[in-house]
């Protein structure tokens, strides 16, 4: 049941440009008659399943997608280069369609150092705050939210240098520029 939600989750999300996985895996339960399981699939196998997703139906459009949206980051990551970016999420697994957003993470132990740069530089933003586990414990962080010209949002958060040397940065789920240079080269 898990696998079928998991695939009905993923069908949404492709089809309906949803990028909400928990409305996704929500809406798949109510659809596959489910909707009181307390045994959704993870956000992790409902990507894999949108990767499957996406190759099976959608083989001749997605490859030029995927690699739009990677270097639209890889564009972001460059100029964002002093706060050493990682990008995250779908762009980075391939799970990413049309309607998909970017998502990076910035180091800094200066959070205003971000807003500064943003507003030196006439970038235009939205400001926001994200919870998330750092060292063990739950912080508010500052985020980031930037319109590029094609319409594409990328989501920045902002994290102290001690989390970039956590020990959590996995070549599967983060990726520096270097990595994303190697991601549009292959």
């Amino acid at each position: 049941m898990r696998a079928q939600l998991a695939h009905q989750a993923a069908k949404i999300m492709s089809d309906g440009g949803i990028t909400d996985y928990a409305f996704a895996k929500r809406k798949a339960a109510r659809q596959l008659g489910a909707d009181d399981t307390h045994h959704l699939p993870s956000n992790e196998e409902v990507d894999l399943a949108l990767q499957q997703y996406r190759a099976l139906y959608q083989q001749e459009e997605h490859p030029s997608v995927l690699r739009s949206l990677r270097q639209e980051a890889l564009d972001n990551m460059q100029q964002l280069a002093q706060f050493q970016p990682y990008l995250t999420g779908s762009v980075l697994s391939g799970s990413a369609g049309m309607n998909s957003d970017i998502n990076l993470m910035l180091f800094s132990d200066d959070a205003k150092a971000v807003l500064l740069f943003l507003l030196k530089n006439k970038i235009d933003f939205e400001s926001g705050e994200w919870r998330m586990r750092i060292s063990g414990r739950e912080e508010t962080v500052p985020s980031y939210t930037l319109t590029g010209s094609s319409g594409i949002q990328t989501h920045i958060v902002v994290l102290p240098e001690s989390a970039r040397f956590s020990g959590s940065r996995h070549p599967q789920t983060h990726a520096d520029a270097a990595a994303v240079e190697a991601l549009l080269a292959a």
